[in-house]
């Protein structure tokens, strides 16, 4: 009884799950061709139906149907019952004339509740010339079934390649498709694309499973399938080739048997039959870019926007400030040159971080290009980052444009612990004068007067009041001109101040690393390193890159195992900031290594 009564409650829990998410589908072959029977069905997932009606079937003759077939399984996993039910309605059609059909959505009544089903387009192919010319009323499906013992031919089995455009200009998107079209059992299919001169290519990503589709081409009927899609972007003008390239193909083909008890019992056997299929080529006219290339052209070829932000305009000394740039469009984004940005001289610059996301298409590259410029200002005052500026070729109006960003104004305040900073503003020479040729005040106060004949005129005492003020003023004005002489050269003072400031900065660096802040000791690390070798050679930050820097400490007669030694240092801080890990283990090390370097360059570098 018990055994009952939980068989009860397990059919009323499947009776349950099936109430949940019913659809109402309807499914038939993309592409048939004329003379073709083929199936067209409707699916729900309940047994509780009634009034099913089928829409109106234009173009095709109805042979069978609605024909009704039920289908059920229960699944128990870990004590969960999963369960389906379908009802499928099933009619047997015939394909008429050629054209394209649209078949409307069925309609049933499931759980007391209307359904519609979804429509279905069905296109229907002539009949291949091959078949009715051989006088036989079977289809072109049934033709490609057929046995054949002889050679595979290439009328049977064959490629194409088609580029989307033959004439272009230089960096203009092409895609270039490779099909394969087949009336034979192609089962396997092998070959490469060799390197394409002159382009700069980049693969489509399609499914490794290959569907195949009914096609018309050139009189007959195939199975077709996008085999693999390349977009070429050319590199150079003129005519540039595509060459021809050779497939292998595997088909595997039934041969009748001699023994007639084989044959009829078996079918006879099918044997594996390798053929080569060699691709056309293709020739692509490659136009130079028209005349007028603005200044600083990107090399960009497309259709693009362009826009920007600014971490902040208020900021202190040391503090960094961040602009984004986002380039979106379609185009040779991959390839376009990334703008510059006119920081003040006295900024310390870091290279450009660059985020790419964007999808191949037919018409290239098409999303987004986001570059981060990261820059420290060393001097308080009031500076103006001018407008960026991005120049392309738009293929749309077959002409240059540029695009330009806001200008940015920044207020720089005199930051903490920065008391050998200058405050100072850049925006205009005049404001920049030397006051030791100005006119001086007129002393006020209380004036005593002597008479002439006074006790104290012409003593020992009045002398000495004359020659000593003038010694002194006269040692005085030496070491201020000594003094004077040393400030004016202001890469030697640059250079005294290089391992003072660094080991200020690796102070703060220390701080931080003991709060565990990685991403700021990280930035203080990197303006310890960059700001010790810009002050040391007496370079600005902006004209240092990796590959300059080895070249300008071979001339200070550095050892290149203490080059390398410090460039690996750049590197390391810059990828430890973003990759996964023990960030403490990655923090002390880069600390001990940083400050290590800089002892080392310190007692290196000649002068």
């Amino acid at each position: 009884m018990r055994k009952v009564i939980l068989f009860f409650i397990l059919i009323s829990t499947v009776i349950g799950a099936w109430a949940d998410g019913i659809t109402f589908t309807a499914n038939a072959p993309e592409v048939v061709v004329s003379g073709d029977q083929f199936r067209l069905s409707y699916t729900i997932n309940s047994q509780k139906v009634r009034d099913f009606r089928a829409p109106s079937i234009q173009g095709f003759e109805v042979l069978m149907g609605p024909s009704r077939s039920t289908q059920s399984s229960t699944q128990i996993i870990n004590g969960n019952v999963t369960s389906t039910s379908t009802i499928t309605f099933t009619y047997i059609l015939m394909a008429g004339k050629e054209g394209t059909y649209k078949i409307p959505g069925a309609t049933i009544v499931a759980d007391g509740n209307n359904y519609t089903s979804n429509s279905v387009e069905i296109k229907v192919l002539p009949p291949d010339q091959s078949s009715s010319n051989a006088g036989s009323g079977s289809s072109a499906r049934s033709s490609r079934n057929q046995a054949n013992s002889g050679k595979i031919t290439d009328k049977e089995l064959f490629m194409t390649a088609t580029a989307s455009k033959t004439n272009v200009y230089e960096q203009e998107a092409i895609l270039l498709t490779y099909k394969v079209y087949t009336q034979v059992n192609l089962t396997n299919l092998r070959g490469d694309i060799p390197d394409l001169k002159g382009f700069h290519t980049q693969e489509v990503e399609l499914p490794n499973q290959k569907t195949f589709t009914l096609e018309h081409y050139n009189g007959r009927n195939y199975n077709t399938t996008i085999w693999r899609q390349l977009v070429l972007f050319p590199q150079q003008t003129g005519k540039i080739e595509i060459p021809s390239v050779t497939f292998e193909g595997t088909v595997s083909q039934m041969v009748a048997s001699a023994d007639p008890f084989d044959a009829f019992f078996n079918g006879g056997n099918y044997v594996n039959i390798n053929k080569n299929i060699v691709t056309p080529k293709l020739t692509i006219d490659v136009k130079e870019l028209p005349a007028g290339k603005p200044a600083n052209f990107s090399g960009g070829v497309g259709e693009f926007t362009l826009s920007s932000s600014i971490s902040t305009q208020e900021l202190k000394t040391n503090d960094a400030v961040t602009i984004k740039l986002v380039i979106s469009g379609t185009g040779n984004m991959k390839l376009i040159n990334t703008p510059e940005v006119g920081f003040p001289q006295d900024f310390e610059i870091y290279d450009p971080k660059v985020d790419n996301k964007f999808n191949l298409t037919r018409n290239g590259l098409s999303g987004n290009k986001v570059i981060e410029y990261l820059a420290i200002p060393r001097h308080a005052g009031t500076y103006t980052i001018p407008p960026i500026e991005f120049s392309y070729f738009d293929l749309k109006s077959q002409s240059y444009k540029t695009l330009k960003t806001d200008a940015y104004t920044l207020n720089v305040a005199k930051g903490e612990g920065n008391s050998d900073q200058v405050v100072a503003n850049f925006t205009s020479k005049e404001d920049l004068k030397v006051l030791g040729q100005d006119i001086r005040y007129i002393k006020t106060g209380d004036t005593q007067l002597t008479k002439k004949d006074d006790y104290f005129f012409g003593s020992t005492s009045y002398y000495l009041w004359y020659i000593v003020p003038l010694a002194l003023f006269i040692a005085i004005m030496v070491i201020n001109r000594k003094q004077a002489m040393e400030n004016a050269n202001v890469a030697k003072v640059r250079t005294k101040k290089a391992n003072k400031v660094a080991t200020k900065r690796m102070k703060n660096a220390g701080k931080l690393l003991a709060e565990k802040k990685s991403e700021a000791f990280y930035d203080e690390v990197l303006k310890a390193l960059w700001g010790y070798i810009s002050d040391k050679l007496s370079m600005p930050v902006s004209q240092l890159s990796k590959d300059n820097i080895e070249e300008e400490l071979q001339k200070h007669q550095v050892a290149d195992e203490l080059i390398k030694e410090f460039i690996n240092n750049l590197n390391e801080c810059e990828f430890a900031r973003y990759a996964p890990g023990n960030q403490d283990e990655k923090m002390d090390k880069i600390y001990s290594s940083a400050i290590d370097v800089i002892s080392k360059m310190e007692n290196s570098i000649k002068r």
